[in-house]
């Protein structure tokens, strides 16, 4: 009980009197996974609380079953249709897995409402909840593509579909299962790709930075790649959706980068020019060193230096 207090409390304060009578009334339900917790066309006589596990509302049309809502732990479940008992159930409540469950009568939760302000307050941010989150799903099985289903799926129960049946959570985003298996591998694919790239990305970063291969005039992609012994088109893979950079861009980088923390070492200004120290950095010219520079800063290295001494002073 002391979890259903928890939840309630992070919406409005429950007193003692509340809680004594939450103690009285409530029970404890354990359903197996596939039990069906109440029918269609009957009256649905409680308000359930779910303490640990996962059920399902069902409806069917024309002999097919939809799935209408998918509830976990913390969630509070009841006829829809039928609300605190005031009608008969337009779907069926089925447990997706074995379930514990808290459960409070209609007649003692409608009695309760009748005087007390916070039990009342408290249900009615639950339902505004509630109302806004089947909008919200109604909206994107209307417009939303299979694609953007997954994402909203995914974004608003996260973990969700690892541990549901892939049919179940297909029925509610109203996807074939087909297709819904096909787009997750897809988005399997691509996050192993992230984390093989990521991989690659350190090891890179680590060899340029250690070695200084960025220093070399002459460095080409294919050089690098043979140095940090992978294939040249693996390399450019990993820059182009790793880094988002082409491999000029990434190596430049590190070039004004090092010219950068030069330019901010007042002993090696007065030793070395400007273009001395881009040849040294790696630039093959002056006109490419200049260029560089203000794609990455914004202004040309002379600009950038007198910047730097007036912030000095």
């Amino acid at each position: 009980m002391g979890l259903l207090l928890g939840v309630m409390r992070t919406i409005h304060p429950v007193d003692f009197k509340l809680t004594r009578e939450f103690e009285k009334h409530l029970l404890k339900v354990k359903i197996k996974k596939g039990q069906v917790l109440f029918k269609e066309d009957e009256v649905c006589e409680y308000m359930y609380f779910i303490v640990k596990g996962a059920l399902m509302g069902c409806t069917s049309h024309k002999g097919k079953k939809i799935t209408t809502y998918i509830s976990v732990e913390n969630d509070f479940v009841s006829s829809i249709s039928g609300l605190h008992g005031s009608g008969y159930s337009k779907e069926h409540v089925v447990a997706v897995e074995d379930s514990d469950l808290l459960a409070m009568h209609n007649d003692e939760l409608n009695r309760l409402f009748s005087y007390n302000f916070e039990l009342n307050y408290i249900f009615r941010v639950v339902l505004e909840k509630y109302y806004k989150d089947a909008q919200q799903r109604a909206h994107i099985i209307r417009v939303g593509n299979a694609k953007e289903r997954y994402l909203y799926f995914t974004k608003t129960n996260p973990g969700y579909l690892d541990r549901l049946p892939l049919e179940l959570v297909a029925s509610l985003l109203n996807i074939k299962p087909s297709t819904l298996l096909s787009i997750k591998k897809s988005f399997s694919v691509s996050n192993s790709s992230n984390e093989e790239f990521g991989g690659c990305g350190q090891m890179l970063e680590a060899y340029v930075n250690k070695h200084q291969s960025f220093r070399n005039k002459d460095l080409r992609v294919q050089s690098l790649a043979r140095e940090i012994g992978v294939s040249s088109h693996r390399l450019s893979v990993v820059l182009n959706n790793y880094f988002n950079k082409s491999f000029i861009d990434y190596i430049n980088q590190y070039r004004i980068n090092w010219i950068k923390e030069s330019i901010a070492n007042p002993e090696i200004m007065q030793n070395f020019t400007l273009e001395a120290l881009a040849y040294s950095a790696g630039f093959s010219s002056r006109s490419a060193f200049y260029s560089a520079f203000k794609k990455v800063m914004g202004m040309s290295p002379l600009e950038y230096a007198k910047k730097l001494q007036k912030e000095k002073r």
